[in-house]
């Protein structure tokens, strides 16, 4: 009887083994899949608080990430969230993030806004935010159709010192008014 629980025991350990040896770690669709619920499916965000994650930069979504879990960068709710990952997380799911088609919003925006942030984003940002925002060069976001609210509360952070503005931005950004601003987020947020 003693020769059958063990042999039992021993069978059982041996696939328990066996099936976590075959387990597979979680896939960058899986990971990302958490991000759904605020950054939208795939990442076309449907709020207008929340930045879509979709067509961004590999290198854009990794460095926000760390910095939200360094608290190097100011955030509610993604500091807490972004400890709970790895930096091979992190890399998993900005390549997932990355492959995603740009989501398009539609919002209202101020034509004569969008005529003047046209005529300013090639001079003042057009080295970084590349094809009107549709690309970021390197760890530079993609600016292309975020949701205006987005775009306003991060120039803002940057502005009033709360988030750390990047050197070659803040050279650009520094001249410019603040309606030569507002132009050019509601040119960002019309581009398609």
């Amino acid at each position: 009887m003693m020769m059958k629980w063990r042999g039992w025991a021993l069978a059982t350990g041996v696939l328990a083994i066996s099936a976590l040896a075959q387990a597979a770690p979680p896939s960058a669709a899986m990971l990302s899949n958490a991000c759904a619920g605020c950054h939208g499916t795939n990442g076309g965000s449907a709020g207008p608080s929340m930045p879509s994650l979709a067509s961004q930069s590999k290198e854009a979504i990794v460095e926000a990430m760390k910095k939200f879990k360094s608290g190097e960068r100011p955030a509610t709710v993604m500091g807490r969230l972004a400890k709970g990952y790895s930096d091979a997380d992190f890399t998993a799911m900005a390549e997932f993030f990355s492959k995603q088609k740009l989501h398009v919003t539609s919002q209202a925006l101020d034509k004569a806004k969008i005529a003047k942030g046209a005529s300013l984003q090639d001079s003042n940002c057009g080295r970084c935010h590349i094809e009107d925002g549709k690309e970021g060069k390197d760890d530079t976001p993609v600016m292309a159709s975020q949701w205006l609210p987005y775009l306003q509360m991060q120039m803002a952070e940057y502005q009033s010192g709360k988030r750390k503005m990047p050197e070659k931005m803040a050279e650009k950004v520094k001249p410019l008014s603040g309606a030569d601003l507002e132009a050019l987020l509601h040119f960002y947020a019309s581009v398609k």
